[in-house]
């Protein structure tokens, strides 16, 4: 391969990593499209290629090839992938323009996300056999979580100094390393002020995991595979028969706000969503609950 061009993939990973501050396994992806893309062009000229190699017909001929083998959700990841590649080197002085840009991104149909009702919430923490002291730290987790519309990563790295208790605020760090703060209401800064003072207190934390706020018996912060189990074991419990999952706890946070007459910027703050656009799926979902509701009691539905 030609050596400008990997020292110009180097520079662009550590634009990732320092400007864009993507995590490493986006950057991987990233990277690793790439890589296909730039592959696919030397087997096709059969020789090391030059920057002048990439243009829009090979990297629509590039598309077409993986469209046999990858979703179009897989396929849209790399055109965006692309793009970003070729924008930085845009940014850089290297090209003029993006041949990317010309290449349609395939249509993706919007798949709408399990919801659970605030009554089915509530069974899932009254499923919980609050005489095990595990189990009131669980409950803090599924409050919070509900409350607070956070993502299972963003939970389990939730920290003590992340908590303020007088203000009514978590910090939450989320995607990208971006923080965010999001309000708690004194109900469920209660749970999580007693599972503190009467669970974690009696937990002596391992080296590395003193600050944070969920913690398992052994003393380490608990694991997203962990939460997802607990999540799952609760909802057999309490005879919910839904594909659900902690991300469930998410969606009907936003949900739940945007049914009682939340605007759609707030719940964007609130979810730390960076684009509007990722927000308005929840727009999508009730007006599909006001289709069912048109369908189930109107006399000529």
């Amino acid at each position: 391969m030609n050596e400008k061009i990997l020292n110009i993939i180097t520079d662009y990973k550590h634009y990732l990593q320092l400007e864009k501050s993507l995590s490493p396994f986006t950057i991987e992806s990233y990277l690793s499209d790439i890589m296909k893309y730039i592959r696919f062009v030397e087997e096709e000229n059969q020789r090391d290629i030059t920057l002048k190699d990439f243009n829009k017909t090979n990297i629509r001929e590039f598309i077409y090839r993986i469209s046999e083998l990858l979703s179009p959700v897989s396929q849209a990841r790399i055109i965006s992938g692309l793009r970003s590649f070729f924008s930085y080197l845009i940014l850089e002085g290297i090209l003029e323009e993006n041949p990317a840009d010309w290449i349609d991104t395939p249509k993706l149909s919007r798949k709408i996300p399990e919801v659970l009702s605030v009554s089915e919430i509530d069974r899932l923490i009254g499923a919980l056999d609050l005489s095990k002291p595990e189990n009131e730290r669980n409950k803090a987790i599924i409050e919070v979580m509900y409350a607070c519309g956070l993502r299972v990563s963003e939970a389990v790295n939730l920290k003590i100094g992340d908590i303020y208790f007088d203000e009514g605020f978590i910090r939450v760090l989320g995607k990208g390393g971006k923080h965010r703060f999001v309000p708690m209401e004194s109900y469920t800064l209660n749970i999580l002020k007693n599972y503190i003072r009467y669970v974690r207190s009696h937990i002596k934390p391992q080296k590395g995991h003193e600050n944070y706020v969920f913690l398992n018996r052994r003393g380490k912060k608990l694991t997203r595979n962990m939460i997802f189990l607990i999540i799952k074991d609760l909802a057999q419990k309490a005879g919910i028969n839904k594909n659900i999952s902690p991300h469930t706890l998410r969606h009907s946070f936003a949900t739940h706000l945007l049914d009682n007459g939340a605007d759609l910027r707030s719940i964007q703050l609130l979810l730390g969503h960076e684009n509007i656009t990722t927000t308005e799926i929840y727009l999508h979902m009730s007006q599909k609950q006001v289709k069912e509701a048109l369908r189930k009691f109107h006399p000529r539905a």
